[in-house]
């Protein structure tokens, strides 16, 4: 589509002009190294990382171990590995991470990067810099350092939520060293895709950087669907190398969206399609049902964040952060469904969505080290002060049409309109404050004690329809909750560590900040989570890490089936055991592995609806995996090779539906033709498996078929 072309445009030229201007020639490598810093700046913004390697650990100051001594499974995904792979979305970056599955928007569920983790809906669970990013978008990785996905329940260290785990975005930041990245990428799929990262000394301890991107692409395998995005992000430090380090940024990303929603699953009681009954439409997967005429997605997402971070001494260290933050949502998109079950009849509904949340944050982190007797002690102590807004304007939609399941026009014009419903809107904010303590204890060289507490404190207040009264009507609650963690770290040898560890949470009925008459009078769901685990070091770089874990929410929010309306009570009770291992790092010099498997066992073991006692969680595939290895043939040829399996998964408890099993081989070659230029080859689907990529309760999206580009990296 011609169309698509624009948006990759002004970046190109806002590329050309800052290429075209005066620069200092980088001293040393493109990604230099920053300069040494005090004791305690280990986790300083001049110090992500050393020669292009990726410091072993996680950017959080609650954490201060080395990966290596974490008691929690972690699994960073590093820039280097992401720009090797051509990762576009943060999809696809988490697909390097087994135990994560990726699920469809669906009702009250925005469409974005929505996704379970560990059997649990991790939609709200997403972080940028460790503050909550809760708006309903998705994600580009072009200002991404690292990202950081740390499993089981974890309130304690994140606030509300995080059942499953939560994943952090580690953003970049000006630091010391001169240094100019551009990409272009091109793709089969009428991809055109330009980044730029460039990085500048201004001063004495000062660092300007900005990070541009431009993107527009198709979808190979799907009609009609297309995304055009570009974003910006620059960032400012002062006093790199110093005691105090500040860091001002800005971020802004605009898309304008084809949303795809898929297709619909046939219903267990279709007449005519018996053989698909509670599977797949039996269509080809390019088939589209939405309408170009009428379906649409806008969404734009703004951040402003100010961090300083000051070292009294080698024992104590002050970081503060402030962040506002935005993101706005307009979208229609169609839900394709039967009209009925003796019928090929498609109805196109349309579901609106007309959203814009926002939140401003304060977080203190005081870190101290200090000695009790033979005990180190590494502390850390904070305050959090947040408020947090949503709005949603009401749409309806006025017409419906049809069409055939096995003949979609996506070009039919739409006759209908959209129309303003206010009585429907749905206002809401929520103030929330946090303390909260950790402490790591290094009793001797081989053993390890960590503990920490969280209280909450999430005051939520919401305007809406109230169906009980059939009125408008406002809707308040207020939680306070504690939260723990603890865990024993054994070191038999320097290069391995054993752990036991307990941590918990908590997911108030306002989590999403939604909250209604069916829903202001319960408390906050509770999980808990013990996991033994094991890690190695098995060569300078490479990390071996095992776990068994089992996860349990002891009251989970269930629809009470004898009340006509939707009425909630927490009388259910979830299960997942499961077991993980995974590797990652250099296995020689020539040679990176990055690779992981999971095993989940989810159950349902209690619910007010006997048929689903016994069944598994919905979303929550049995086995998955992943793998990724790339080897350096000669100093200027490397290749790459990547498997992604996701194991079968039901689309919902009542495990009506499910979607099949399927595995995935990508490919890269890569070839640098001087200090200046790399050019990448990458495959993706490269056996053009026909796979359902995102599950919904009444659709499914297909995956996209075998896919190609070719990108020219740039340094000078």
């Amino acid at each position: 589509m011609s169309s698509s072309r624009y948006v990759v445009s002004p970046l190109a030229g806002a590329l050309a002009l800052a290429l075209s201007l005066p620069t200092v020639a980088a001293e040393g490598p493109a990604d230099a190294a920053p300069a040494a810093a005090a004791p305690m700046q280990t986790k300083d913004f001049d110090e992500i990382r050393v020669d292009g390697e990726r410091i072993d650990s996680l950017q959080s100051p609650k954490s201060t171990q080395p990966l290596l001594d974490t008691p929690k499974t972690v699994t960073i995904v590093p820039a280097e590995l992401m720009q090797a792979q051509g990762v576009t979305t943060l999809r696809d970056a988490l697909r390097n991470v087994p135990g994560i599955s990726m699920q469809a928007g669906e009702g009250g569920v925005p469409a974005g990067d929505n996704l379970t983790l560990r059997g649990f809906s991790a939609r709200t669970d997403l972080f940028v810099d460790g503050v909550r990013d809760i708006g309903g978008y998705s994600r580009d990785p072009f200002n991404l350092e690292q990202v950081e996905v740390v499993k089981g329940p974890a309130s304690a260290t994140s606030g509300r939520g995080s059942t499953g785990g939560s994943i952090n975005l580690v953003s970049k930041t000006a630091r010391l060293g001169d240094f100019n990245n551009a990409s272009i990428s091109v793709g089969d799929n009428d991809l055109q895709r330009v980044t730029a990262d460039f990085n500048h000394e201004v001063g004495d301890g000062a660092a300007f950087r900005i990070n541009l991107m431009g993107h527009s692409n198709e979808v190979n395998g799907r009609d009609a669907v297309e995304a055009k995005r570009w974003g910006i992000a620059p960032t400012v430090s002062f006093g790199l190398g110093s005691d105090t380090v500040t860091s001002l940024s800005l971020f802004h990303i605009e898309q304008e969206n084809m949303p795809d929603y898929g297709q619909p699953w046939v219903r267990d009681s279709h007449e005519l399609l018996v053989g698909s009954r509670n599977g797949r439409s039996p269509v080809d997967r390019e088939n589209f049902y939405g309408l170009v005429d009428r379906d649409y997605e806008d969404t734009s997402a703004d951040m402003a964040t100010v961090i300083v971070n000051h070292v009294f001494n080698d024992s104590l260290q002050l970081r503060n952060l402030t962040r506002w933050g935005q993101s706005e949502r307009d979208s229609i998109i169609t839900a394709a469904r039967f009209v009925a079950d003796d019928s090929l009849e498609i109805k196109r509904g349309g579901k609106t969505r007309l959203t814009e949340n926002r939140i401003l944050l304060n977080a203190t982190d005081l870190t101290a080290r200090f000695d009790t007797g033979a005990a180190r002690h590494t502390l850390v102590a904070g305050l959090e002060l947040g408020k947090e807004e949503s709005t949603n304007l009401a749409r309806s939609v006025t017409d419906e049409p049809h069409t055939t399941l096995f003949a979609p026009d996506f070009n039919d014009p739409y006759v209908g309109g959209i129309t303003r419903d206010p009585e429907n809107d749905a206002d809401s904010e929520a103030e929330s404050i946090a303390v909260y303590a950790f402490d790591t204890i290094e009793l001797n060289p081989m053993w390890e004690l960590t503990g920490g507490l969280r209280w909450d404190r999430f005051e939520a207040e919401a305007t809406g329809w109230d169906r009980n009264l059939a009125a408008r009507g406002t809707f308040s609650r207020t939680d306070t909750e504690i939260s723990g963690r603890a865990a024993v770290v054994f070191k038999p040898v320097t290069d391995a560590s054993v752990y036991l560890a307990y941590g918990n949470s908590f997911n108030p009925s306002a989590e999403e900040l939604e909250l209604n008459a069916n829903t202001a009078e319960l408390d906050p769901e509770q999980s808990d989570t013990i996991e033994l685990g094991a890690k190695w070091r098995l060569a300078d770089g490479l990390l071996l890490s095992t776990a068994l874990f089992r996860t349990e929410k002891t009251n989970a929010r269930v629809r009470d089936p004898l009340e006509t309306e939707r009425i909630y009570v927490l009388e259910g009770e979830q299960r997942v055991d499961g077991f993980e291992i995974g590797v990652a790092g250099q296995v020689t010099e020539a040679w990176t592995l990055f690779a992981g498997y999971t095993w989940l066992d989810s159950e349902v073991l209690t619910s007010l609806d006997p048929a689903v006692v016994g069944n598994a969680l919905g979303n929550t595939p049995r086995n998955s995996a992943s793998l990724w290895n790339s080897y350096a043939i000669t100093d200027s040829l490397e290749a790459g090779f990547g498997i992604q399996h996701v194991g079968s998964r039901y689309t919902g408890e009542d495990n009506g539906r499910m979607a099949k099993s399927y595995t995935l081989y990508d490919a890269m070659v890569g070839y640098r033709v001087s200090d200046a230029l790399a050019l990448r080859l990458n495959g993706y689907n490269l056996s053009d498996k026909d796979y359902v990529d995102q599950v919904g309760g009444g659709h499914y999206v297909p995956g996209a078929a075998r896919t190609w580009m070719l990108s020219a990296d740039f340094s000078f």
